[in-house]
């Protein structure tokens, strides 16, 4: 189904797995997962909470950005939250790689509700090669 790599990742990623999230989609420098957003996730304010949107745009910045092979992890990362998502939305992150020099990258990630294609937030990711091949996957 996905690169060995980047299944191998997955398979290792307990966070994302246990919160529903679901990787979708990946290819060389792009990821696409869905999440959505369970009772638990949500604020005093009764919407999503942004730690959790923040960790489903993370999650695609992740899969795009180790999609070369060599182990990469993010150097720095910030979002801006656009819209409200409510209990049982559907959300989606696509991460987009937008530069690669060196060991560094940057990525792009929007997070979007299908349902009404409502922009929820727009996360951008920054990315280092910390190494050689991951585990069990390369």
């Amino acid at each position: 189904m996905f690169d060995p790599v980047i299944t191998a990742l997955y398979e290792r990623d307990e966070t994302s797995r246990s919160l529903g999230i679901v990787l979708a989609e990946a290819s060389v420098g792009r990821a696409v997962m869905r999440m959505t957003v369970a009772p638990t996730m949500v604020n005093g304010h009764g919407t999503a909470h942004g730690g959790f949107l923040f960790l489903l745009a993370d999650a695609a910045f992740a899969y795009a950005c180790n999609s070369h092979g060599p182990v990469t992890v993010a150097q720095a990362a910030q979002v801006v939250f656009l819209a409200p998502a409510a209990v049982g939305d559907e959300l989606v992150a696509e991460a987009v790689e937008r530069s690669r020099a060196g060991r560094a990258g940057i990525y792009d990630v929007t997070v979007r509700r299908p349902a009404d294609d409502r922009v929820i937030a727009e996360f951008r990711g920054q990315s280092v090669v910390v190494g050689g091949r991951p585990q069990n996957g390369g």
